[in-house]
C-alpha cells in the first residue's frame, strides 16, 4: 500500500509532461516538409499555393521545387485513393488522395511532419512527438517518389464518388489544410493519421458512410475496406482488383513522360 502514492505521483508527472508539449509550425523541419501549402477560394476557383513538385535522383537527393496553380471546381470530376504498403509485416501503409480536374491531377498527402534528424516511430507517435502536415503535391512527386525511388508497391484506385461529393471532399480538405497552417496539431499513431483523416473527410461529406474499422488502423487493408463499402467497384474479386490497379511498372515506364498521370491510369 505504501507504493500507491508513488504511482499517483508518477501518473501526475507523466500527464504534466504529456500536456506540456504544445504543437508548433516553427521548428527545424526536414526539407521536404518545411513549407506548408494553403489555399484561397473565389467562387468556383481554388488557388493552391506551395504545390510540391520535387524532382529526385534518390530519396535523399532531390531538387526543391514548388508552384502555385488555380483550379476550376467545375472541372473536378474524379478522386483516386493511393495505398503504399511498407514495412516488414502486413499492415503498415501510407494512404493519400488525388483529385482529377479533367486531365490535370493534384494529390494531397497527410503526413508526420518530422524535424531535421528525426525518424518516425509508431511508439513516439502516441506521445505528442510529431506534428501533422498536409502536403499538396504534383503526382510526379508524391506518387513517383514512392513507386520509383522508395520502390514501394503503389496502388492507384478510382473511387466511386458522385461529382458533387468529390467537390465537397476536396473543399473540406482545403479547409483543413488552411486550418493546420494557422493552428498546428500533433500526429497520433491511432487517432490522427493519414488514413484516419481520410476517413473523417469522407464521413464529413457522407456522415456515417465509413464506420471505424480495424482495417483503418492497419491501412494496408484499407483498400479492401473501401472495396467492401463499394467505394472501389469493378465487378472483379478483390485480389484481381489489386493487381489491376498496381501502377509500379507503368510509373517506371512513363517516369519522364509529360503525361505521367494519364499514362499510369491507362
Amino acid at each position: 500500500m505504501k507504493v500507491l502514492p508513488w504511482i499517483y505521483i508518477a501518473i501526475i508527472i507523466f500527464f504534466a509532461w504529456f500536456f506540456s508539449h504544445i504543437p508548433s509550425n516553427n521548428r527545424e523541419w526536414l526539407l521536404d516538409q518545411a513549407i506548408q501549402p494553403y489555399t484561397e477560394r473565389e467562387n468556383d476557383l481554388v488557388s493552391i499555393y506551395n504545390i510540391r513538385n520535387f524532382t529526385y535522383k534518390s530519396t535523399t537527393d532531390f531538387a526543391v521545387q514548388y508552384y502555385n496553380k488555380t483550379y476550376d471546381l467545375n472541372k473536378l470530376d474524379t478522386v483516386w485513393y493511393i495505398v503504399e504498403p511498407f514495412g516488414t509485416w502486413t499492415g503498415p501503409a501510407h494512404t493519400f488522395l488525388s483529385f482529377g480536374f479533367g486531365d490535370e491531377y493534384v494529390a494531397v498527402s497527410v503526413e508526420v511532419r518530422k524535424e531535421k534528424g528525426e525518424k518516425y516511430s509508431a511508439l513516439k507517435g502516441l506521445f505528442r512527438q510529431y506534428e501533422l502536415i498536409y502536403i499538396i503535391g504534383d503526382e510526379k512527386d508524391l506518387i513517383k517518389l514512392r513507386s520509383n525511388y522508395r520502390n514501394d508497391t503503389v496502388y492507384l484506385y478510382p473511387l466511386a464518388v458522385p461529382k458533387q461529393k468529390i467537390r465537397e471532399l476536396f473543399l473540406h480538405i482545403t479547409y483543413r489544410t488552411n486550418s493546420l497552417k494557422e493552428k498546428p496539431e500533433f500526429y497520433n499513431t491511432f487517432s490522427n493519421t493519414c488514413t484516419i483523416n481520410i476517413m473523417r473527410h469522407i464521413n464529413s461529406i457522407a456522415p456515417g458512410y465509413m464506420p471505424m474499422s480495424w482495417k483503418m488502423l492497419f491501412p494496408a487493408y484499407s483498400d479492401e475496406y473501401a472495396y467492401d463499402l463499394g467505394l472501389i467497384p469493378d465487378g472483379l474479386p478483390f485480389d484481381q482488383i489489386r493487381e489491376k490497379y498496381k501502377i509500379n511498372d507503368k510509373a517506371r515506364m512513363y517516369a519522364d513522360d509529360p503525361e505521367f498521370s494519364m499514362k499510369i491510369r491507362k
